[in-house]
């Protein structure tokens, strides 16, 4: 049994950065942050922490998905705690 945390780069849809970032914050990430990409566009950075026996990223990357306010979602990293 092995903990892991991944971490997703998570694109809100346009004018949805705040309710995007509500709604994320509601899934209890370990870390959330947003964060300039460029020309005024920002993204979401968080950081999710799961067992690999229970759960699994993608399953956490479907959830981000089907947020309303999120475009796009990236797996950014992953690791072994």
């Amino acid at each position: 049994m092995s903990n892991v945390i991944a971490v997703f780069k998570i694109y809100p849809k346009e004018e949805m950065l705040d309710k995007a970032l509500e709604q994320v914050k509601g899934m209890g990430p370990q870390d959330v942050r947003t964060e300039d990409l460029a020309f005024g566009i920002k993204i979401i950075r968080a950081a999710f922490k799961f067992n690999d026996e229970e759960s699994g990223s993608s399953k956490i990357e479907e959830r981000l998905k089907g947020l309303d306010s999120v475009g796009e979602v990236e797996v950014e990293e992953e690791t072994l705690l």
